[in-house]
């Protein structure tokens, strides 16, 4: 029996390129495309519609203000009534998906203890996003879907609607519904409809602007 052993000339290729493939620069840049969901895959996924999108989106316009770079997570239940939302800024300087995940999972935690036990999710967390551009898809868009749907598993909540807010109006991704109001900047109008309402106790993270919308409802 023989043995044959490569020269050193012969093995110098391969490992450069193997040092090249797993750098960790590649690596994480590499997962981090990977924590994007397309639109199609959005769709494909079975996300529940909602039945009155335009009063949902309104409803946490009036209450949170959002301006751009901000994301509002709110929690509905089987009756699309709203039991908790929360809103803050994105300060994450890179799109990942784990990133936003991470955020996400944070607020829910705050706003609404988890479903974890239950065999089947009885809330859903929509997630409303507020953003310079048009309504059309992003890559940011993408991680933001990704991270929305692995804070609901984390965290035993149903995967709802990714809804974008920009000039143009707003948009339900992966569904074609959305209209011109509300829309970054627009007035908001207070609590509309019933399935939004003040009747329902929320967690609010938007300052002194907040404040004065419920006592403004309180009245």
């Amino acid at each position: 029996m023989t043995f044959g052993f490569a020269s050193s000339g012969a093995v110098s290729m391969p490992e450069q390129s193997a040092s090249a493939e797993f750098s960790p620069d590649s690596a994480y840049s590499a997962h981090r495309l990977a924590r994007v969901l397309e639109p199609a895959e959005w769709s494909a996924a079975g996300i529940p519609l909602l039945r009155n999108p335009r009063e949902v989106v309104s409803g946490l316009h009036a209450r949170h203000l959002p301006t751009p770079a901000t994301a509002v997570v709110a929690v509905l239940d089987p009756d699309e009534r709203l039991r908790a939302s929360a809103s803050f800024s994105r300060r994450a300087t890179m799109t990942d998906g784990w990133i936003f995940r991470n955020a996400l999972l944070a607020q829910l935690r705050r706003v609404i203890p988890h479903d974890l036990r239950r065999r089947t999710p009885v809330h859903t967390a929509v997630l409303l996003y507020c953003r310079e551009g048009d309504a059309r898809w992003t890559q940011e868009d993408g991680a933001w879907m990704w991270g929305l749907r692995d804070a609901c598993t984390l965290h035993g909540l149903r995967c709802g609607a990714y809804i974008t807010l920009t000039s143009d109006g707003w948009q339900v991704l992966g569904e074609g519904r959305g209209g011109r109001r509300p829309s970054v900047g627009s007035r908001p109008e207070l609590f509309p409809g019933t399935g939004t309402g003040t009747e329902v106790p929320t967690i609010r993270t938007g300052g002194a602007a907040s404040d004065v919308l419920r006592r403004a409802a309180a009245r």
